[in-house]
């Protein structure tokens, strides 16, 4: 956001755990690749998305770059964009050993990125919406409805609260994911929940339609896990 003013929220202030420190970022890569198909899960991403060789896609919150490489033979252009930069070293050094050569990699956030490529034709963002207040969260989609063409589409996928049992189902979560991930991943869940933020459903319904998105799908998962397929209207 250019000009950004005194009270604008800090994106790049740490909150959970800190990936600005490579050996977090190295530990995320692996443990991560433990007990999730990486490759399925991208695959489900481009197929929503129905990217064809000459779009251009923005994935904001790349991490460690698993999604950004793999969409990349599909696009004419990705632009890559975190507000970690260890996050984006470990991720540029992937792409380079996948002989990848089509990324952009931008350090910024939902707030600060400034795209200045073509109208982008999909916009996807996976586990890294929570960082924002939901004031903040509305304002980021206002910037995204504004990158995308008429048509674009968004894939947001994000730890979101289905209305209810909001204590059972996240109780349970923390302690499935432990079983799987082990004591470093359920700690890292439990400080998700405690210090970040992940909104309620209905909210972001809320937030989406204001923004100007139409949302083509919803699907939550264990109360806790949340994915909109939306288009600009």
């Amino acid at each position: 956001m250019k000009d950004a003013s005194s009270w604008q929220y800090d994106e790049y202030r740490q909150v959970g755990t800190d990936y600005a420190d490579i050996t977090q970022v190295e530990a995320y890569d692996a443990r991560h690749a433990q007990f999730r198909d990486v490759h399925a899960e991208c695959q489900v991403i481009l197929d929503a998305l129905e990217l064809t060789p000459r779009s251009v896609l923005v994935e904001l919150g790349t991490g460690t770059g698993a999604f950004a490489i793999h969409a990349a033979p599909h696009c004419e252009r990705v632009y890559a964009v975190d507000v970690s930069e260890a996050m984006l070293e470990f991720a540029r050094r992937k792409a380079d050993r996948a002989g990848v050569r089509n990324i952009s990699f931008c350090r910024g956030g939902f707030l600060t990125y400034e795209h200045g490529g073509a109208p982008a034709d999909a916009i996807v963002t996976c586990m890294a919406f929570h960082h924002l207040p939901d004031f903040w969260k509305g304002v980021a989609l206002g910037r995204m409805h504004r990158m995308l063409r008429p048509g674009g589409r968004l894939y947001l996928h994000d730890v979101i609260f289905e209305e209810g049992d909001v204590t059972a189902h996240i109780t349970r979560w923390i302690d499935e994911l432990g079983k799987v991930g082990g004591a470093q991943l359920r700690e890292e869940i439990a400080l998700h929940v405690k210090d970040e933020y992940s909104t309620y459903d209905w909210v972001m319904d809320g937030l989406l339609k204001r923004a100007g998105f139409g949302v083509r799908s919803r699907t939550m998962v264990g109360g806790v896990i949340g994915t909109y397929i939306c288009a600009k209207d």
